[in-house]
C-alpha cells in the first residue's frame, strides 16, 4: 500500500523517496509542559534528563526553536505535553506557526479544557486536534483520568463540537484493564464524528490488540488509520515493535524533530521511554540528527525495538526500499 493510504498526512511515498537532512522539516513536535490535570495510570510523562524538562518550556526557547524549524521549511507542527492547553503561551506559539506558513498545526490534548479554549486555538490556526479517549462509559472513563470529578463527560461533550471546527482524531490507549472494551470504544468514538481512531497498546502492556473482529466495514472504511492498524493486527503485527526483517535505520529523524526543554530527541516515544537526547536545541540540530542517524541501529536499540510504532516502521521500510533502488 502507498504510505498515503495509512491516514497520517505527514506520511507519503514522496517524502520517503526524497528524505534527507536537506529536506524541508516535514514534521516536528514540541512538548511545551510536563504539567497535566489528569493522572492517567499508563502515562509515561516526561523522562527528564535535566531540570529544565520538568517544567514549562521557556517561551524564548519556544520562539527560537519554532523560527529555526520554520526557516528549515517546517510543514507540520504538533504541540503536546503534558497537557498543552495548560501552557500559558500556547496560542502565541500557534500564531508564530501560522504566520510562518506552517500548513498543519496540531495539538494533542486530553480534551478537558473549556470548549472556548479549543475554539480560540482553531481560530488562531490549529487545524488538527488529537484527543485521548480510553473508554466508552463514564464510570470507567473517569477512573482512567486518575482524578476526581466528571472529566470524561466534559471530554465527550467537547469532541463532537471540536470535530465540527476542524480535523479531529481520538487516541485510544489500551491496557489489560480496558482492552476488553476495544470494539465498544471504537464504535463509540465513531459515533462522536471523529475523522480517525488511533489504537495503541500502552508501553507497559504492549500486547497484540484483540477483540476487533466485529467492527463493521463501514466504520473501518471511514477511518484509514484504524483500518491500517486492524489489518496489521489481523496479520499478527502489533502496533509496537520492530521485527528483524524491518529496516534497522530511522529515516524519520532526518526531517522530523522532537523537543522538550532545551533538548532534542529522536522521537517522542523514545523520549518518554527515557532515551538519551541527541543534543541541545539550536542551529545545529539537523547536523546532529544526521550524525545520530548514521550511527544508530534501531533494531539493536532496546527502546526502539520494543516500542517503535507500526506507522514509523512502514515509513522507514519504504525509505529503505527507495534507498536500495538508488544505491
Amino acid at each position: 500500500m502507498k504510505l498515503e493510504e495509512i491516514g497520517f498526512y505527514t506520511l507519503t511515498d514522496a517524502r520517503a523517496r526524497t528524505v534527507s537532512v536537506n529536506s524541508p522539516m516535514v514534521r516536528c513536535e514540541m512538548l511545551l509542559t510536563p504539567r497535566c490535570n489528569f493522572r492517567c495510570p499508563y502515562c509515561r510523562g516526561h523522562k527528564t534528563i535535566s531540570e529544565d524538562c520538568s517544567k514549562d518550556m521557556d517561551f524564548v526557547i519556544v520562539k527560537e526553536t519554532l523560527n529555526t524549524w520554520i526557516q528549515e521549511g517546517l510543514q507540520n507542527i504538533r504541540f503536546s505535553g503534558g497537557e498543552p492547553t495548560l501552557y500559558p503561551y500556547l496560542i502565541d506559539a500557534v500564531r508564530i506557526c501560522k504566520k510562518g506558513g506552517v500548513r498543519r498545526i496540531a495539538i494533542s490534548s486530553n480534551g478537558s479544557a473549556n470548549f472556548d479554549v479549543y475554539q480560540k486555538l482553531a481560530d488562531a490556526g490549529v487545524n488538527d486536534f488529537s484527543i485521548s479517549l480510553d473508554s466508552c462509559c463514564s464510570s470507567f472513563g473517569n477512573a482512567l483520568t486518575g482524578v476526581e470529578g466528571n472529566q470524561w463527560e466534559r471530554v465527550i461533550e467537547n469532541i463532537p463540537r471540536i470535530a465540527k471546527l476542524t480535523y479531529v482524531t481520538v487516541g485510544v490507549v489500551l491496557t489489560e484493564t480496558n482492552v476488553g472494551q476495544t470494539k465498544d470504544i471504537v464504535e463509540f468514538a465513531h459515533n462522536l464524528g471523529v475523522a480517525d481512531i488511533r489504537l495503541i497498546s500502552a508501553a507497559q502492556y504492549n500486547e497484540l490488540i484483540k477483540g476487533l473482529e466485529g467492527v463493521s466495514e463501514e466504520i473501518l472504511n471511514a477511518h484509514p488509520i484504524l483500518k491500517y492498524r486492524v489489518n496489521n493486527l489481523n496479520r499478527g503485527r502489533n502496533v509496537r515493535g520492530i521485527q528483524e526483517s524491518d529496516c534497522h535505520k530511522c529515516y524519520l529523524v532526518l526531517d522530523d524533530s522532537v523537543v522538550a526543554g532545551h533538548w532534542q530527541f529522536p522521537c517522542v516515544i523514545a523520549m518518554r521511554e527515557g532515551c538519551k537526547a541527541i543534543g541541545r536545541v539550536g542551529p545545529n540540530m539537523r547536523a546532529e540528527r544526521l550524525e545520530w542517524f548514521k550511527k544508530h541501529n534501531s533494531y539493536e536499540d532496546p527502546i526502539c525495538r520494543k516500542n517503535c510504532l507500526d506507522v514509523c516502521i512502514s515509513h522507514n521500510n519504504r525509505c529503505d526500499e527507495y534507498a536500495s533502488e538508488t544505491a
